[in-house]
């Protein structure tokens, strides 16, 4: 199953593609409530 996100930059939706090919690390920053 394919994840399609949307490149803010150009306004279109996107497959997403792992650089890997099967793991995905996700960093974000902020406040947490």
């Amino acid at each position: 199953m394919a994840i399609q996100i949307l490149n803010s930059l150009t306004r279109k939706k996107e497959e997403f593609v792992p650089i890997n090919g099967k793991t995905v690390n996700i960093y974000c920053c902020g406040v947490t409530v």
